[in-house]
């Protein structure tokens, strides 16, 4: 598939890239490991002499941090998905429990203060 084929009509006056929906967690991956290693890699050069100097060490650290990172959050993030997705519930169900139940006076249903209650 050529760039030129992704490339689709302006959307409300932004160009925008049609990648299918199906590899928005690609999409997720690189920019989250780019974003990542970016700042690390600038809190890491941070020492740099000069501003020249920093900017060099700094960008040639992100590509470096980069190159090793995106493989890793690619490949982990459906393991830390499912592993969050098993430590956290569905709040519709913490609600759903405790609406049968009535709330002593003075609290609402999700157990917070109610002011004058």
């Amino acid at each position: 598939m050529c760039l030129a084929c992704l490339m689709t009509a302006s959307n409300h006056g932004r160009l925008m890239l049609g990648i299918p929906r199906r590899y928005s967690h690609f999409v997720f991956g690189i920019i989250q490991s780019g974003l990542t290693s970016l700042i690390a890699a600038g809190i890491a050069s941070f020492p740099a002499g000069s501003p020249m100097i920093f900017v060099r060490h700094w960008m040639v650290s992100w590509l470096i941090a980069w190159a090793a990172m995106l493989p890793v959050v690619l490949l982990a993030a459906p393991a830390i998905r499912a592993f969050s997705l098993r430590l956290t519930q569905e709040e519709r169900d913490l609600r759903a429990a405790g609406r049968h139940e009535k709330a002593p006076p003075g609290e609402s249903q999700a157990g917070q203060r109610v002011i004058g209650g």
